[in-house]
């Protein structure tokens, strides 16, 4: 499903205003139907008692046709207004002059505490304060609000976004709604993807309010959702080279975890043949755990990492397999870095660059611009600020941009890992994906995903497919995990053993799991008449 921003919102409401001849009306009647709808499914309406805040743009405009339609349908409402009369324009001003010849109850809100006693005799609570524009904190009157609503705790049903949400960021300008359903039109925009608006949300459903798939389907959206990629199917003849012959050059003394889980996720994804190339010290350790992993000895430097010295050998390996993965574990030793970087403009297949493989390569990122084979890079927010030269905080508050221009500038698939990890592609696209959940902050995670990307590729798909596919199958064994273990303690060892369960159910196109809440398009499922 594809993602929009504030402004790319904005201009598909004015094509199909202007271009369309779709009247604003009949769009913001759309919007209350939808919402209305959700209501009538999720909630019911009849007989209910609910209060509908509305500011005085046109999310407060879809609010009054909500109003509207709970009155209708046999629901008592009372709208109170955050703001003047005068104030609502165009198709909002219609739907406020509709509202004052019906018989609902509806009030200027002077201070938030004239709305309590409504607020705690009703049976659910309609956010209409603020659209998806907002782009300054919230204060005085809403903010009081907002905490009003937040303390109620009624159901609460947000309109396009919870209120307080910026709707480019996810940030919370001071205070936001927390929604127990939200209904975001025409498409979700960024803000309701990204955390922690997407947390505040609740369930996320999505109404196109009649635009025709040419406009939300078209190319210029390029950020989307990270939908399902199928996989290819497995050969009755497979054997264990035809399924994936992968070289991991990882470990150090003291890193034993990282090479492990990132050969062994590889094998429980799928792979058919993890070749591990770590400091020979360490190999007798990792192999008393992993003994189907092909251990590949290594020279090693005082410190315990993987010497200079075996450039020559790793490379005859590289050239021989389908993909080469470096960096998992492999220290920060300045020998070490050295290899990795004559490594990585050396090698001739596909390479997924991991962990220490990205510090050491974050001196001088342009050397991956001379590859001809795709290149994959997994950074978290640390290391594409190093990969960048731009901080932390700059990248959060423009992820896409960054990302975008950063997979473009480098030639790479890249994964920004995080809350919804993004995937920036070479042609301009990002994918936000919506599987995981936040007890895969652990350590070794990481490698699980390097591993299962890995696997995705040597099933048969495609670097950039591959790693969408392995992104999902990582944060989906996750949330099959969590929902077994509960995400506080799951570790690393947790998701890499709910992989071939992740796997199975995905072929079977069985996903299920108590984290994974991808949109809901309203018009794809069954409406409840009004």
């Amino acid at each position: 499903m594809k993602v929009a921003s504030v402004d790319q919102m904005r201009s598909m409401d004015r094509f199909a205003i202007e271009k369309l001849g779709i009247a604003e009306e009949i769009l913001m009647e759309n919007a209350g139907l939808a919402a209305g709808n959700l209501l009538q499914k999720e909630f019911g309406i009849k007989g209910r008692k609910f209060v509908v805040f509305c500011g005085t743009g046109n999310n407060g405009g879809d609010g009054l046709v909500v109003a509207r339609l709970i009155h209708s349908n046999g629901g008592q409402v009372k709208v109170f207004l955050l703001g003047n009369k005068i104030k609502f324009r165009g198709a909002a001003q219609t739907n406020l002059a509709i509202i004052d010849k019906l018989p609902i109850e509806m009030l200027k809100l002077e201070n938030a505490a004239a709305a309590k006693k409504d607020v705690a005799h009703c049976d659910a609570v309609i956010d209409a304060i603020f659209g998806t524009g907002l782009d300054r904190p919230v204060a005085s009157l809403a903010a009081d609000v907002i905490t009003l609503i937040n303390n109620s705790k009624k159901k609460v049903f947000s309109l396009d976004i919870p209120s307080g949400v910026n709707g480019n960021t996810g940030d919370v300008m001071g205070v936001a709604v927390k929604a127990d359903y939200t209904v975001t039109f025409g498409l979700p925009k960024i803000g309701n993807m990204f955390y922690p608006g997407y947390e505040l949300g609740g369930e996320l459903f999505v109404s196109h309010i009649s635009f025709p798939p040419s406009l939300y389907e078209q190319d210029e959206l390029q950020v989307q959702t990270n939908d399902y990629v199928t996989l290819p199917g497995r050969p009755a003849e497979a054997y264990k080279g035809s399924v994936g012959d992968v070289l991991f050059i990882a470990g150090a003394v003291n890193y034993y975890g990282a090479p492990y889980f990132s050969a062994m996720s590889f094998l429980k994804s799928g792979g058919g043949y993890a070749r591990l190339a770590a400091p020979h010290s360490v190999v007798p350790v990792i192999a008393k755990r992993g003994r189907e992993i092909v251990y590949l000895p290594q020279e090693e430097t005082a410190a315990g990492s993987i010497a200079f010295k075996s450039k020559r050998k790793l490379l005859e390996v590289a050239a021989k397999v389908d993909m080469v993965v470096i960096g998992p574990g492999l220290s920060l030793q300045e020998e070490t870095a050295r290899l990795v970087k004559e490594m990585v403009t050396a090698i001739k297949v596909p390479l997924l660059i991991d962990g220490d493989g990205l510090t050491a390569i974050a001196e001088n990122p342009e050397i991956l611009r001379s590859r001809k084979a795709a290149t994959i890079l997994t950074p978290h927010l640390g290391e594409m600020a190093r990969l960048t030269g731009i901080t932390a905080a700059e990248i959060s508050s423009n992820k896409i941009a960054v990302l975008r221009e950063t997979a473009e500038s480098l030639k790479a698939t890249i994964i920004l890992k995080g809350p919804h990890s993004l995937i920036g592609t070479r042609g301009g696209k990002v994918y936000v994906n919506l599987s995981g959940n936040p007890g895969m902050a652990t350590a070794g995670s990481g490698d699980v995903l390097t591993g299962c990307i890995a696997a995705m590729y040597g099933l048969g798909l495609k670097p950039e497919e591959a790693t969408r596919k392995g992104v999902f199958l990582h944060g989906y064994a996750g949330d099959l995990a969590a929902a077994k273990k509960g995400p506080d303690g799951i570790t690393a060892k947790d998701i890499m053993e709910f992989l071939p369960q992740a796997l199975k159910n995905d072929r079977a196109g069985v996903i299920d799991g108590k984290y994974y809440k991808p949109p809901v398009i309203l018009e794809r499922h069954k409406i409840v008449p009004l």
